[in-house]
């Protein structure tokens, strides 16, 4: 391992992290992202009058297919037994904005962030895509992990 990126062998080299030796505990992931629209394109969203339909239950099953799908996308992410995967949605009409975040777990040997960062930001995109034909300046914003739990590192909060 190159100076503790577990992705580098000792030539530098990308590589896949043998988790063989891993002990299973039981993980989770929760991942938020904002979408800042604008008033008018909100309101729209909320009465489900945009042309392509229900906006946010589209998003949630999109995300929720792009987290267990991760490592198709990823290339070093190991596929996985996700357990959960669950996209929640928290409309601010003062601010104008959707806040999503995405909760992913399972019981194995690595965890789950990267299945989390990538729920989220599809359910960020699939929203934009069904917003885009009444507003095209969309804003996908300030997308962290908030916490994990599990695996040898423990457990993260974020501030």
């Amino acid at each position: 391992m190159t100076d503790g990126f577990s992705h580098m062998d000792d030539d530098g080299n990308a590589r896949m992290v043998d988790v063989s030796d891993k002990n299973e505990t039981r993980r989770t992931a929760i991942v938020r992202g904002l979408v800042r629209l604008a008033p008018e394109t909100l309101a729209l969203l909320k009465e489900n009058a945009l042309p392509k339909g229900d906006v946010l239950t589209t998003a949630k099953v999109a995300g929720i297919q792009a987290a267990k799908r991760c490592a198709d996308l990823i290339p070093m992410c190991h596929p996985l037994p996700i357990s959960l995967v669950d996209i929640r949605f928290t409309v601010d009409d003062a601010a104008s904005t959707i806040e999503l975040e995405c909760e992913v777990r399972t019981t194995y040997k690595t965890g789950v962030e990267m299945e989390a960062l990538v729920g989220v930001q599809v359910a960020a995109a699939t929203i934009y895509d069904m917003c885009k034909a009444v507003q095209k300046d969309i804003v996908i914003d300030n997308c962290r992990l908030v916490f994990k739990s599990g695996g040898k590192s423990g457990t993260f909060r974020a501030e």
